[in-house]
């Protein structure tokens, strides 16, 4: 066994990898891998099967770290055999952040003894608890967006090895029995049979050996192999077996819990099975290398999917931030050589043209990762039924703000995009110097001066001057309000470089067309002082969006404030408040509560409230906000059958889907923006049009682009707000229906929250 350190957590603790094999492949492991990869080219006469097994995702899904140890001393003693034509990786602690939390709230908090009793706090987490990552990330939905330092650290690795089987070992709740593939519908269309059918070859040889034990199983429900970032997906649309593996128990169970139906579930149950299905997981694979092998040699072959192209054209920051993470995937692009462009509009859905440039991006089916190109950007991936168990749209144009073309022709770019050197002439003797705002890089720039104590004014107008026009948004950092920073032109000229500015000087301030910058059209950015809500009535997933976007994407800072005091904030400290989503503000928000935010407000406050907590604003004096009600026709009433129940709730929700929504690009909330956004919507909740303010909205078109909406939820969106703002007195409430920041990968969402920030004052 060699032990590898890939990586370190955001807390500093290491990421660590095993490889375990026999002596001789171990002394041989650098060729058996090359060899290996070779299969992706078609070429290569691999005779091993490699075998990756990842444990602890979630960090109170704590028995997954244990049962590892016992996998790996086992693989090294009683079950060698299986090493000689397998190599198997063991990543332990996915998150090591997060199972420590878990380790030591629950060594904290348990009895001595234990109690079994599941009321007992032992097995009563608290509102941040263990399953996630140091930014309170689901890292098991961050495999293909990267946004995690877990992922992107793990991530090349992966890709040296490419895996003929990965499984993702996970906990459920401590009552449900243990679940191993094959996995339910909807599988993608690219999953080969192959691919169908080893997972059933796999789970009857677990099935084997739990019958063997009288333990309870479960297979083919639930958890399906349709959203491409988990654990199971994503290894399978590198042509990998990719699994997921659930034991009951999670963090409630502890070292012992009574379950629901009265039996005892201990830590040692749950390694045992996940230990037994980790080694016949091996086992399998050693039986079947030659097989295996084969058909990844398959996988790799080229495709002839529809779409052969995925041409995109757009805003340079979001271009930017696509090839990066392409690069991360190993995917290749290349750019426009100046062609017209015919095939599926994203914009339009229909036919349509789009022409090229030096900067457009092409991205080719026609490649080794052909099928997670096609995947990743596809328009609207075919679903085969509806109950999925997450989001069912992703497509990377419209999650970038990109106009895009699918093309059923292969489309040649050029390899290497032409530059031009971006000159900035910086003369202390300068009016003033101009940029634009379109992008998170403008925002990150803006960041970074306000911290420096640049004064940045802001355009709500579009103007034109010494023969350039600029747009809404445009940022006017004059010499004469910046007298006060003797350094001013060094920190505006080292933001540029970083952030890629292009910064123009001008020498005035009278404008050809416009408003001068004197008017009260061009307003100053305050320096905000910005603070969210955590605790209780937030959900940690929504708060930590919000507090890894601040941190690590606009690197600016953010203040936390907790439910336990936050009755004792002077909330006159700070201009922004952000109230993220979650299910518990209806108690939080109660009489004095909601009086103290209003006054804030009224008094010159900025309130974000996002997702589930503008449900508690909604009919409250002040507040116009509506949530929008459907009158269900009374012939609908009809008796449907109990099997049929979970399938006719579905026409009430939708599970992520993507709507194209009308913008008010005059309004400061969408400065950046053009008349159109595409929506990534993640539950039916929906609120009327505000009287005044309605930035973002859904008007009659509510079927969405992409991704399932059932018939009864679409029916509550006609006529819908997605983002609005609100005058209260000297101050303003933004409400964000949608989340703009999902999983930190709806990247043509950032704008709309930096401008709710720093341009809706």
């Amino acid at each position: 066994m060699q032990l590898h350190e890939y990586g370190k957590t955001n807390e500093q603790r290491p990421l660590l990898l095993a490889y375990i094999s026999s002596a001789a492949n171990m002394s041989n492991i650098e060729a058996i891998r090359e060899e290996h990869l070779k299969s992706t080219s078609g070429t290569g006469s691999s005779d091993k099967a490699i075998v990756w097994l990842s444990y602890n995702v979630h960090g109170n899904e704590s028995v997954s770290t244990e049962a590892s140890m016992q996998t790996i001393y086992e693989l090294l003693t009683r079950k060698r055999d299986y090493l000689e034509n397998t190599i198997v990786i063991i990543d332990p602690c996915i998150n090591p952040d997060g199972r420590d939390r878990y380790v030591n709230w629950y060594n904290q908090y348990k009895n001595t003894p234990n109690q079994l009793n599941p009321e007992s706090l032992e097995h009563n987490e608290g509102w941040w608890s263990g399953r996630s990552n140091h930014y309170m990330f689901d890292l098991n939905r961050d495999w293909a967006w990267l946004t995690q330092a877990e992922s992107r650290q793990r991530l090349p690795y992966y890709n040296k090895w490419l895996p003929h089987i990965h499984v993702d070992f996970h906990e459920q709740s401590m009552d449900s029995p243990y679940y191993f593939a094959p996995a339910a519908e909807p599988f993608h269309e690219v999953i080969t049979d192959f691919q169908r059918d080893f997972q059933s070859t796999i789970g009857k040889n677990h099935a084997k050996y739990f019958d063997a034990n009288g333990w309870f199983y479960f297979t083919k429900e639930r958890f399906d192999l349709f959203y491409p970032s988990y654990g199971d997906t994503y290894p399978t649309y590198n042509g990998a077996i990719g699994m997921t593996y659930e034991q009951g128990g999670s963090g409630r169970a502890g070292l012992a819990v009574i379950t629901s139906n009265g039996d005892t579930l201990t830590l040692k149950d749950r390694i045992a099975h996940h230990y037994t299905t980790g080694i016949s997981t091996v086992e399998v694979a050693a039986g079947n290398v030659a097989k295996l092998n084969e058909e990844f040699q398959k996988f790799y072959r080229p495709k002839n999917y529809k779409y052969k192209s995925f041409v995109l054209n757009g805003n340079e920051d979001q271009i930017k931030a696509l090839t990066q993470l392409l690069d991360q995937h190993q995917l290749s692009y290349s750019y426009g050589t100046g062609a017209t462009v015919k095939g599926f509009n994203y914009k339009t859905g229909k036919t349509g043209s789009l022409k090229t440039n030096a900067e457009s991006l092409i991205i080719s089916t026609d490649q080794t990762r052909g099928t997670l190109a096609k995947v990743l950007f596809e328009p609207n991936a075919k679903l085969s039924d509806s109950l999925t168990y997450d989001i069912t749209a992703w497509s990377l144009p419209y999650a970038y703000g990109l106009d895009a073309i699918a093309s059923e022709g292969l489309i040649r770019g050029n390899s290497q995009q032409e530059t031009t050197l971006k000159k900035m002439a910086l003369s202390e003797s300068t009016y003033a110097f101009l940029t634009d705002w379109n992008g998170m890089d403008d925002a990150r720039f803006l960041a970074e001066l306000l911290q420096n104590k640049v004064r940045v004014r802001q355009a709500q107008k579009p103007f034109s001057l010494e023969g350039k026009s600029y747009d809404r948004g445009t940022l006017i950092i004059t010499q004469g309000d910046n007298e006060h920073r003797k350094d001013f032109t060094k920190i505006l000229e080292e933001a540029a470089v970083r952030y890629h500015q292009t910064l123009i000087a001008v020498s005035t301030g009278f404008v050809d067309k416009g408003k001068d910058f004197g008017s009260g059209h061009v307003k100053m950015v305050p320096p905000t002082k910005a603070a969210i809500l955590a605790g209780g009535p937030t959900s940690t997933l929504r708060f930590g969006e919000i507090w890894h976007f601040f941190e690590q994407q606009l690197h600016y800072p953010l203040t936390v404030l907790h439910e336990n005091y936050f009755n004792r904030v002077d909330l006159s400290n700070y201009e922004v408040l952000i109230l993220p989503g979650g299910n518990g503000y209806e108690s939080f928000i109660d009489g004095d509560m909601l009086e103290k935010l209003k006054e804030w407000v009224s008094n010159g406050g900025r309130l974000i409230a996002m997702g589930k907590a503008i449900s508690s604003l909604d009919g409250e004096d002040g507040f116009s906000v509506v949530a929008r009600e459907v009158e269900k026709d009374s012939s609908e009433n009809l008796v449907e059958p109990y099997e049929n129940a979970q399938r006719e709730r579905m026409k009430n929700d939708i599970t992520g889907a993507i709507f194209k929504t009308k913008v008010d690009a005059t309004h400061p909330l969408a400065f950046g923006y053009d008349d159109t956004y595409f929506s990534l919507k993640l539950g039916r909740n929906s609120y009327d049009y505000l009287a005044s303010g309605t930035v973002v909205y859904i008007s009659n078109d509510t079927v969405p682009v992409a991704g399932f909406a059932g018939s009864e939820a679409q029916k509550k969106l006609s006529k819908s707000l997605v983002f609005g703002v609100e005058k209260h007195g000297k101050g303003q409430v933004v409400y964000m229906v949608d989340n703009p920041l999902f999983r930190g990968f709806w990247e043509s969402g950032k704008l709309f929250f930096a401008n709710a920030l720093f341009m809706a004052n």
